[in-house]
């Protein structure tokens, strides 16, 4: 395993995984329901392969996903990087409204460690940015936490610019967490120079695009009857045919190398800088362990050329949120 450093001396492997797959049932769910002895395993083969970070988060389940990996991760704590996110209001397993405020940052972090089992958080993250509360506020709690030892480094999620900076010039920022991959390159235009230009790792999520990229999906027929995506726009009907031009390009250069469609996609992400981390998300160990082999993965120039072709920034066809989604990021 290759390992790459986020913000302020963080090192974690290269890839890491993103959890929020592994539970069975909750209130985001892809594909089939995750077998939790399999998502276990995957976890504990992960650690074997030197993955070292982990993703989850309070909204995951809700609590549930945190539990699993708290379990998971029982007697082989040392060495790892636990990352999981608050920010949110819950009326028991119900989801309210975000809340950024150092109170909840207090009281998620605390039922965060008990759900985990650790002492310690290694990257907390605030999920989503609450318009309602400066930020300066709002890293200002979250650093009292790192005072106190239950939390070592914190980062936001899915922060605009202008948001982004404010909160490094208040607190040590570690990482910023927010969609990119080959079919959403926004982050390129503002975010990632400004997490350049004050030493922030960055922290892909859906780095395949939910499956898509991967080549998982080729109609929205294909998708189970509850599956988050069938409310994904660039799942839709209208726009899913004309993203598939994307996926054919991925494709074309996966079998220039022989390799997955799944490795091009994270192999194109890791080249667009050391401080990029990518998670796919995973609860199968073929899956994961096929995620993990983009770190050995070297494109060529006519790969990328290929890839940029197919896929400029803000070519592809939908937004990727619908609109309550859309009104939550970039703030």
């Amino acid at each position: 395993m290759k390992y790459r450093k986020l913000g302020h001396g963080l090192t974690v492997s290269a890839i890491g995984i993103g959890c929020m797959p592994m539970i069975k049932g909750g209130n985001i769910l892809y594909g089939e329901a995750a077998d939790l002895d399999e998502s276990t395993r995957t976890i504990h083969r992960a650690i074997e392969m030197g993955v070292t970070f982990f993703d989850t988060a309070q909204i995951y389940g809700p609590f549930s996903n945190e539990e699993l990996l708290g379990q998971a991760i029982r007697g082989k704590r040392d060495g790892l990087v636990i990352a999981t996110k608050f920010g949110f209001r819950f009326d028991g397993k119900q989801i309210t409204g975000v809340d950024g405020s150092p109170e909840n940052a207090r009281q998620s972090c605390e039922g965060s460690l008990q759900r985990l089992g650790i002492d310690t958080i290694d990257l907390f993250y605030q999920h989503r940015v609450d318009p309602s509360i400066p930020i300066e506020d709002v890293v200002g709690g979250m650093m009292r936490l790192v005072e106190e030892g239950k939390v070592r480094h914190i980062a936001l999620s899915e922060a605009g610019p202008e948001t982004l900076r404010r909160a490094a010039k208040a607190a040590p920022i570690a990482a910023l967490q927010s969609e990119y991959s080959i079919w959403e390159r926004d982050v390129e235009d503002e975010i990632l120079p400004v997490c350049r230009e004050f030493g922030i790792g960055f922290v892909p999520y859906s780095p395949l695009g939910r499956g898509f990229l991967a080549g998982a999906v080729r109609s929205r027929d294909e998708l189970p009857e509850h599956d988050w995506r069938r409310n994904d726009p660039r799942y839709s009907d209208e726009n899913l045919p004309a993203n598939l031009r994307i996926v054919d390009a991925i494709g074309a250069v996966a079998d220039r190398h022989g390799v997955s469609k799944a490795q091009v996609a994270l192999a194109w992400l890791l080249a667009q800088g050391d401080d990029i981390v990518p998670i796919p998300g995973t609860k199968r160990r073929a899956t994961m362990e096929d995620s993990i082999g983009a770190a050995d993965l070297t494109l060529t120039a006519d790969d990328f050329a290929a890839i940029d072709a197919a896929a400029p920034r803000g070519a592809t066809s939908g937004p990727r949120y619908g609109e309550q989604g859309m009104r939550m990021v970039r703030l």
